[in-house]
């Protein structure tokens, strides 16, 4: 009789570590097949989010050619999504709309030459040609001034002849590297490809260094008063931003 009793219960022993075993097989199996589905989706979303990311930036939206106050160039636009763009682009030269800059009684004939890439963002709010655009300009600007008084010239509240100072000559240039903007603009369009573009506001640049010499008996002490009077005028620290272009979409 016990013969029979340990021979039943070696049987039913048998019996369910073989049931275990099979459980313990198909959970490791069900689990090492969600592990490796799991990997190729996420090898896929990789590779589909990297293929996605250079066809993006491989294939910009549009090109356009602009003209304006910081200078003539172009740009290049890349779509996010209907409304909202990403816009790389330069514009520089020589496009001075006014040579003159007054500060304070003293008159100064301006030379320019400009270099202002750019990099920003293109909103539409209402998804119709109304834009909204901001980023950042690295602007590396030189602008030459000239004073040469005709009799008499006033500095700092000093009066001086043309016998003490024949002439102020120098450089300005902002001390920002990098110069954050904001416009707002339209876009309409003429036809599937073509548009035409504008856009106003402006570009904070910051305080400006000034490297001024004066000829003339009084000339450098005449130049240091100039120089301070530049340095401190407010306006200076800010550049308005005024351009027109077209735009070729593909």
């Amino acid at each position: 009789m016990k013969a029979i009793k340990l021979t039943a219960i070696a049987g039913a022993v048998l019996l369910s570590t073989s049931a275990m075993a099979n459980v313990v097989t198909d959970t490791a199996s069900t689990v090492a097949t969600g592990t490796v589905n799991a990997v190729k989706a996420t090898s896929s979303a990789i590779v589909d989010g990297g293929r996605t990311f250079l066809q993006t930036a491989t294939k910009p939206a549009a090109v356009s050619a602009e003209v304006g106050t910081l200078g003539y160039g172009a740009n290049i636009t890349w779509d996010a999504n209907d409304s909202t763009a990403v816009v790389a682009g330069w514009t520089g030269g020589d496009i001075s709309i006014s040579d003159k800059l007054s500060v304070n009684d003293v008159k100064y004939d301006v030379e320019t030459d400009l270099s202002n890439p750019y990099l920003g963002v293109q909103v539409r709010p209402m998804k119709n040609w109304l834009t909204v655009n901001t980023g950042i300009i690295i602007p590396d600007n030189t602008v030459t001034v000239t004073a040469k008084p005709d009799s008499e010239i006033k500095i700092a509240g000093t009066t001086y002849t043309n016998t003490e100072v024949e002439s102020l000559t120098g450089t300005v240039k902002s001390r920002n590297n990098v110069a954050p903007y904001l416009t707002v603009g339209f876009r309409p369009t003429i036809n599937n490809n073509w548009g035409v573009f504008g856009e106003v506001g402006a570009a904070y640049t910051g305080k400006v260094d000034v490297d001024l010499q004066g000829t003339g008996t009084k000339g450098d002490e005449a130049a240091a008063k100039a120089r301070q009077e530049i340095e401190s005028e407010t306006a200076l620290k800010w550049a308005p931003i005024a351009k027109l272009g077209v735009t070729y979409r593909f």
